[in-house]
């Protein structure tokens, strides 16, 4: 197998699921080629071979405008299921079949979908308008009825515009009744930026970075404040040092838009520079901000295991439990073979499990929102001991953190060998000049998904080369499939590649359907890093 160029890979790769797409038929305009329908024969007689159970879990999931509580008196309106964020997390067992009835009361006749992250089922369950589905109109509903036969740590989210930056997500635990795993009980880790209801919407954060830098006002020229604009690219746009960007939300006099939204300035060595578009006033673990955070009650010397999720938008989590080591056992749902480390580094869409063994006292658990010097908390409490401050910095943040090019596949799960069918280099473009993001120079066209499509066949073994040619990180999900970095390296289905370098992934086409390959990053994929991988018919 091809090498893989280790440094592009941080940590194990970002996970996230997107959903949706045309149940029309499928003649993947453009490209002269007939494409699998979402809801064709191909796809069926695949999803007729997943090992089922026969038990059936059924839910109901209510989008509907809320007023939430995240402690600490920070009441946000919001858009959630069932009145909480996260929602209910959803628990089953290998080969039960999930049926979710999605009910949308969103206001102002605003469509939305389930995309059902990390999880290979059928394509027409994905969730993904309009490849997969027709969206969900308000005051209507649709029901997934699918078969989850990979156990993992999953989550659930929609997949329509930058709809995943509000509180609509829950966890999704895929139980292994054959388990060999060994511990005495579980804490699932959600962590999330939130913006929506404090300062602005998902939509205006949109709506203001569509803008670019070069739409932006730079504020009065004359002040000496330092913006930090080395952490973004700014093309030609000369040295701006020195510049004040402003915080405003309102029009500048020179016709340009103030940055009420747009980050400058957040650096990460771990992520090769900028590390992120947004400011958010909170950062979250299980729906709690720092100040106020969620308890983890134990007791001393217990083995306890991890499920850490990163549902946010725009944001890497360094991820520590002060006074312990960490024992990563997985990665987007898949075993990896067990390393001990001091943190993790989380991407949207990513997810880990770790084993722990827990000390006797009070425990800050941290989510530093890497190069934006914040973070989430949480606790875990076996003792006696005082609350530490909603800032605290536990010295495991600086110690050891493993890559995904450490992190090596348990042996069952590793792809077998076989010769590389198909090579498709996948070019990662665009910048924060105009805000162009998008694959191989052309963003994604929502109304005719089929348009520009990334054919595949079933039954061959796959090669994607990620190629980032912009200067900033991205988190890179495939709907419907884990791939494996490198020869041996962990499965994923997200994957951090960083600015300027190579990741090379290989998968089995093994699914078929049209199924979304986008940048997990919100607002990176809303703007057009996108594509659809889809198989011939």
């Amino acid at each position: 197998m091809n090498s893989i160029n280790r440094r592009s890979v941080l940590l194990a790769g970002l996970g996230v699921a997107g959903a949706g797409a045309l149940a029309a038929c499928s003649s993947g305009s453009g490209s002269g080629t007939t494409l699998v329908n979402p809801s064709g024969s191909a796809v069926a007689a695949v999803d007729k071979k997943r090992k089922a159970t026969g038990r059936q879990q059924k839910l109901t999931l209510t989008a509907a405008p809320a007023m939430i509580d995240l402690g600490g008196g920070v009441m946000p309106k919001t858009w959630a299921f069932e009145g909480r964020t996260p929602a209910k997390e959803v628990r089953l067992s290998v080969g039960d079949t999930l049926v979710a009835e999605l009910s949308n009361q969103l206001p102002n006749k605003t469509p939305t979908s389930i995309h059902w992250h990390g999880i290979a089922l059928r394509n027409d369950m994905d969730g993904v308008p309009p490849a997969t589905q027709t969206a969900v109109r308000a005051g209507s509903t649709f029901t997934y009825r699918f078969v989850a036969d990979a156990p993992g740590t999953y989550f659930f989210h929609p997949h329509v515009g930058v709809q995943l930056d509000r509180g609509l997500y829950a966890p999704l635990i895929v139980e292994d009744p054959k388990e060999s795993l060994d511990y005495d009980d579980e804490w699932v880790v959600l962590l999330d930026d939130w913006v929506d209801g404090v300062t602005g919407t998902p939509d205006e954060v949109f709506a203001e970075l569509k803008h670019g830098m070069g739409g932006m006002s730079m504020g009065d020229v004359s002040s000496t404040t330092s913006s930090g604009m080395e952490g973004h690219d700014m093309g030609d746009m000369g040295d701006m040092d020195g510049m004040d960007m402003g915080d405003s939300p309102s029009a500048s006099s020179s016709g340009g838009m103030s940055m009420k939204f747009m980050l400058m300035g957040a650096e990460s060595d771990l992520l090769g520079g900028d590390a992120g578009d947004v400011k958010y006033p909170h950062h979250l673990i299980n729906g709690r901000v720092a100040a106020d955070p969620d308890v983890y009650s134990g007791k001393p010397g217990k083995k306890v295991r991890l499920r850490i999720i990163n549902a946010g938008g725009d944001t890497a989590y360094r991820v520590a439990l002060a006074g312990h080591k960490l024992t990563i056992t997985h990665t987007d749902g898949f075993p990896v073979q067990h390393q001990e480390v001091d943190a993790l580094l989380v991407g949207m869409g990513e997810r880990y499990d770790v084993l722990v063994t827990l000390s006797d006292g009070v425990f800050p658990l941290v989510a530093l929102a890497e190069g934006k010097n914040a973070n989430g908390l949480a606790l875990v409490r076996t003792g006696s001991g005082s609350r530490p401050s909603a800032s605290v910095r536990p010295k495991e943040l600086e110690g050891m953190i493993m890559t995904s090019s450490q992190l090596r596949a348990a042996d069952d799960v590793r792809l077998k060998s076989a010769k590389t069918d198909v090579t498709h280099r996948i070019r990662l473009t665009g910048g924060m000049m105009t805000y162009n993001w998008a694959i191989n120079g052309t963003p994604f066209d929502m109304k005719n998904p089929e348009a520009n499509p990334i054919t595949i066949q079933e039954g061959r073994r796959v090669r994607l080369d990620f190629v980032n040619d912009s200067d900033m990180w991205h988190p890179m999900h495939l709907h419907g499939h884990t791939f494996q970095l490198g020869a041996s390296g962990p499965r994923k289905d997200t994957a951090i590649v960083l600015p300027k370098k190579k990741l090379s992934v290989f998968f089995d086409a093994d699914n078929p359907g049209q199924w979304m390959l986008h940048c997990h990053n919100a607002y990176h994929g809303e703007a057009g890093m996108m594509a659809n991988v889809a198989y011939q018919a």
